[in-house]
């Protein structure tokens, strides 16, 4: 599996199963896509199909839903403030979520997190590779 992470030295291209970064786009630019939650405090947000997951200003700080934001769940009780997330849309159960530095990833929906050892300088966004869709 393969991300792409917007930092300020550019967009890095990272292996999340060996865990480290491949390329670095110095030019390159991640956009955010904007994700309507009618939640307060939404950092950035991801959507496919009918699950959303926010980052919100808060601990914990990921809000989950499997019902296109009908009801929600707090998830990331033991992740650190959130900067951006991003869903599989080929596998919607995996997540990866991004603190200022720092990459994690749940194959669970959002239930348990995997950190990675790789650290990145002022992550703001994060996206699956290969998917054609962008995380916020």
């Amino acid at each position: 599996m393969r991300a792409l992470v917007q930092t300020v030295l550019g967009v890095a291209t990272v292996d999340l199963d060996e865990d480290e970064v491949v390329e670095l786009d110095e030019d390159a630019t991640l956009h955010a896509a904007a994700v309507e939650t009618g939640l307060p405090r939404v950092v950035a947000a991801d959507r496919q199909g009918a699950n959303v997951v926010a980052v919100v200003d808060r601990r914990p700080p990921l809000m989950v839903s499997g019902d296109a934001g009908t009801t929600w769940r707090e998830a990331g009780g033991g992740l650190p403030a959130g900067r951006a997330v991003s869903i599989s849309p080929d596998h919607p159960d995996l997540v990866l979520f991004a603190g200022e530095t720092r990459l994690f990833v749940s194959a669970d929906g959002g239930r348990f997190w995997r950190a990675l050892t790789t650290e990145l300088p002022d992550i703001t966004a994060v996206a699956w590779l290969g998917s054609g869709s962008e995380g916020a």
